[in-house]
């Protein structure tokens, strides 16, 4: 994997981290048409706020300056998106320690920064999405886009919209209730709903393969924050079996549920977590 390159500030000059809202697992609702519902991009979340573009930790991202150019003076949250499937592609383009100022080559060209919500707005989110539209009138700038937002009639309609996304290998939706103020931290007003849970563990050992992956990778092992163990044997590519990632990095991967001991079950390696 290529380098990190999320800048690191030096303490004196570290801005403050940025003050955003994030969601919860979603819940049954009672009336779904009271939630604006969108697509959950698989990208790197990205905070612009006004001047440059931070990542969730308050790390600068190396972006060319042709890329914010005339963007907007206020706060945006958002997510720097390549396509569907296409994180790792993302990630090595956005993560790297200086900008990449030739326009005609660079593969920032691609990228483009989806927004969807604004921080500092004091207004419901009904508000707030029109003021995101009205954002995008007055801007003329190709990569910055806006997430859609639309509003559903019920559960059936929600059901039919998440098994077209996930059959488009998009990842879920997000849920967003429509007279909610933007709030730091979890908020129960914004939910997301996927077909299978994730979470991230560090990389603590390996297990080596056998039969066709012989003299390869066979199974990573890994260890949660709560401090749970276990082995991850799928989801590799051929590349990863090779060249496995370095003990110590920290790993997305996504399962179905918890054994009674709290292992998670069915467990396969999806991606190396983005920098921060």
């Amino acid at each position: 994997m290529a380098q990190s390159s999320m800048q690191k500030i030096s303490p004196s000059l570290l801005p403050e981290k940025p003050k955003l809202q994030h969601a919860i697992n979603y819940r049954k609702v009672s009336d779904i048409s009271q939630y604006y519902v969108s697509e959950k991009l698989d990208g790197v979340r990205g905070h612009w706020d006004g001047k440059q573009l931070f990542t969730r930790q308050g790390n600068l991202i190396a972006s060319p300056s042709w890329f914010t150019l005339h963007w907007p003076t206020v706060a945006i949250d958002g997510e720097l998106w390549l396509d569907r499937d296409q994180f790792q592609t993302l990630l090595s383009c956005v993560s790297k320690h200086q900008p990449d100022t030739n326009k005609k080559t660079s593969c920032w060209k691609q990228v483009r920064f989806m927004m969807f919500d604004l921080p500092e707005h004091r207004g419901s989110f009904s508000a707030r999405v029109k003021a995101m539209q009205s954002l995008l009138i007055s801007v003329t700038s190709p990569y910055l886009a806006m997430i859609k937002q639309v509003q559903l009639k019920d559960t059936s309609e929600l059901d039919a919209k998440l098994n077209t996304i996930i059959a488009s290998q998009g990842e879920g939706l997000m849920l967003h209730l429509a007279s909610a103020h933007y709030q730091q931290g979890r908020n129960s007003a914004l939910m997301k709903l996927k077909k299978h849970q994730d979470a991230e563990a560090t990389i603590i050992g390996y297990t080596k393969g056998k039969g066709k992956y012989q003299g390869k990778l066979g199974a990573i092992k890994v260890k949660t924050d709560d401090g749970v163990i276990f082995k991850i044997g799928s989801g590799f590519s051929d590349y990863q079996r090779a060249n496995p990632p370095e003990i110590g990095t920290i790993i997305t991967f996504k399962y179905n549920g918890l054994t009674q001991a709290g292992i998670p079950r069915f467990a396969r390696f999806w991606r190396i977590r983005a920098a921060e």
